[in-house]
């Protein structure tokens, strides 16, 4: 009996062990995309229907500067970036009334025409944060106080800053924090979290980076990095960079989305034309099961749902692909137009890039099935001419978080 219960007792721990090396513990949304990098809330007892006029507002900060950051929320307190007085910030607000706590520099503002600041989004692990700046600048600071630890410039990895600048929100799993300088040095690197040492770097995968971070995945009891660069789809192993598949991937101007994973599947899609493909992992290969341009999605975000993959495609509008196929189960072009998508509770959190609407519509592959809608008001008017509400919507503990910039709403959601 002895003999049984070590090994049940070692086998409860190594899965506790892999749970933890995926899944953050952390808080409601510690990181990009929330504790799965997936853009799923687990959060219950949300509205179903938004009142007329929209939720109530509990607070709006109205100084993160220039920035397309998306929060990171942990405890009490939201992290994100933003840009003021020409000078890239990590911003620590109090969740519960939006007030300013410390506010640290990055570096200098990365200045574009389609909006000056930063892109990424934090990753808080424990006592840590990381930020990365648009110019490369990899920033780890202490969450007390904003003081920083370490920083690390993609550039000193070889890297280059893409057009539209470093865009990347950095992974941390166990000891290691992974990123992605691009190209020929190595387009992945792993990183000691504590000192910013450099581990590995993929001397044999030189891509330019582009605009997607790093998802993890589990395949035959081990971790696996995907990552979507700008020409290939790729699975790294995370001990010591050895890359163990690519797959060519049509990328054109600019790759952003985050890849999706489903046990042995990986999606990738991306704008510009390139469309959309899947691929099925079996032992070291990775097999193309389709390709299509059914899912050409620019840079709001795809959620995977009950086997199906929902967000919107360039030319197409919302749509819903099964991602077993890659066929189209429902579309919808004239309701809502194009944006950023999250997801809670039973519901899809749609936001319109353009006009700054957010609809909330059923989370079925049935069809679009909308439950009220409301416009973001005030909108920022620091926005510059070619840019838009880009800022994915984040739901975490019951409240709704919207970014126009300098602007941040938080909006309570809880079904009363």
């Amino acid at each position: 009996m002895a003999i049984r219960f070590g090994h049940l007792r070692l086998l409860c721990v190594l899965m506790l062990a892999l749970l933890c090396e995926v899944v953050s513990a952390e808080g409601p949304w510690p990181q990009w995309r929330g504790p799965n990098r997936d853009d799923i809330s687990t959060e219950t007892g949300l509205v179903q229907e938004l009142p007329e006029g929209g939720p109530p507002r509990l607070w709006l900060f109205e100084n993160c500067g220039s920035g397309y950051s998306g929060p990171a929320i942990v405890g009490n307190k939201l992290y994100i970036l933003g840009a003021r007085d020409k000078t890239d910030l990590l911003l620590c607000l109090d969740a519960t009334t939006g007030e300013e706590l410390w506010a640290t520099p990055l570096g200098p503002m990365f200045e574009n025409d389609w909006g000056d600041g930063p892109r990424a989004t934090p990753t808080v692990d424990g006592e840590l944060i990381f930020a990365m700046a648009s110019n490369g600048n990899l920033v780890c600071a202490k969450t007390a106080d904003g003081s920083v630890v370490w920083n690390k410039a993609m550039q000193d990895l070889g890297g280059k800053v893409p057009v539209w600048g470093y865009s990347e929100s950095p992974l941390v799993l166990g000891e290691k924090l992974f990123c992605t300088p691009g190209e020929q040095q190595g387009a992945i690197a792993a990183l000691d979290k504590q000192t910013g040492e450099l581990l590995w770097q993929t001397e044999d995968l030189a891509d330019v980076a582009h605009y997607s971070s790093i998802m993890p995945m589990q395949h035959d009891g081990k971790t696996i990095l995907t990552q979507l660069l700008f020409k290939e789809l790729v699975g790294v192993d995370p001990a010591d960079g050895t890359v163990l598949w690519t797959v060519p991937f049509p990328g054109n101007v600019a790759v952003i989305p985050t890849p999706i994973v489903s046990q042995d599947m990986v999606f990738a899609t991306a704008g510009y034309g390139a469309g959309c493909l899947a691929v099925k992992l079996s032992g070291q290969d990775a097999e193309v099961v389709y390709e299509n341009k059914n899912m050409s999605n620019h840079h709001g975000g795809v959620i995977l749902l009950d086997g199906h993959v929902y967000g919107h495609s360039d030319g197409k509008g919302w749509v819903c692909q099964n991602l077993e196929s890659g066929e189209i189960t429902w579309r919808e072009r004239e309701a809502f137009g194009k944006g950023a998508i999250g997801y809670a509770d039973g519901r899809f959190y749609c936001l319109e890039e353009d006009t700054g609407q957010l609809a909330l519509i059923n989370a079925s592959n049935k069809g679009w099935e909308e439950h009220g809608r409301f416009t973001l008001e005030p909108q920022t008017t620091i926005r510059k001419s070619k840019g838009k509400i880009w800022t994915h919507p984040v739901i975490a503990d019951g409240k709704l978080y919207l970014r126009d910039q300098d602007l941040l709403h938080c909006f309570d959601v809880k079904a009363k």
